[in-house]
């Protein structure tokens, strides 16, 4: 059976549009055109992926409808934004999205990023039981928690992903092309900016000190790396 997408969008012209693009590749397409009505589709329909404009005509808007879906749900989710500023995309990532998608889009991309979504989010993760201890930060794999000096920390799926990917190459750089194809796929394989804004993210979840990183260390024009101290690291 094909995955079913649900779109929410109040504009006519771009739910036709979506649909048409998705359900020609294959897809099946609902809808519904605001947020109340999306979040009852979220839990009665269950889809497989949500694209959902954060612009909405009424009241919830689409953040809203993001955090009120992560409540209950871990169906992927794709924000439709008229401009990708930074400030909409931490947003969206705050309340628990999995990706973004800036208006207007081609149907190449559109169909590039739900394929690239939907394979990240339901292929399976590789058994990985060790806990790593970096410092002040705990990462243990079986359970998918984070610990910052004790606390637990809250992870949205991708910040987990590009954290657990760089935690399993601890102290060793990783590429930002590496990175991109390994957490969210071959599409994203040039879209360095897009890694900058989820690493600024991220370190704001698990540095003390965001703008002078311990841990997510940036080496300029090349990559990322998980640096922990000299004696300090060790897996269970």
């Amino acid at each position: 059976m094909s995955e079913k997408i649900l779109v929410v969008d109040d504009e006519p012209r771009v739910v036709r549009l979506v649909s048409t693009v998705l359900e020609a590749v294959g897809y099946q397409v609902i809808a519904a055109a605001s947020g109340e009505p999306a979040i009852e589709m979220v839990a009665l329909e269950q889809p497989d992926l949500v694209l959902l404009d954060i612009l909405l005509p009424r009241s919830p808007d689409g953040y809203e409808v993001c955090r009120r879906i992560r409540e209950f749900s871990e169906v992927p989710v794709i924000m439709l934004t008229a401009k990708a500023q930074e400030s909409d995309v931490v947003h969206g990532f705050d309340v628990g999205a999995d990706d973004y998608l800036t208006k207007p889009f081609s149907a190449k991309e559109l169909v590039a990023r739900v394929k690239a979504v939907l394979r990240r989010t339901q292929r399976p993760e590789e058994a990985v039981t060790a806990t790593l201890t970096c410092g002040e930060l705990e990462i243990n794999f079986a359970r998918r928690a984070v610990k910052v000096r004790g606390e637990r920390v809250s992870l949205t799926r991708t910040e987990y992903a590009l954290l657990r990917q760089l935690a399993l190459n601890a102290n060793r750089v990783m590429l930002h092309q590496d990175l991109l194809t390994t957490v969210w796929g071959p599409e994203y394989r040039d879209d360095i900016d897009y890694l900058r804004a989820y690493i600024r993210y991220l370190r704001r979840k698990l540095e003390a000190e965001p703008s002078n990183p311990r841990y997510i260390v940036t080496l300029p024009g090349i990559g990322y790396m998980l640096a922990c101290p000299e004696g300090e690291e060790a897996a269970d």
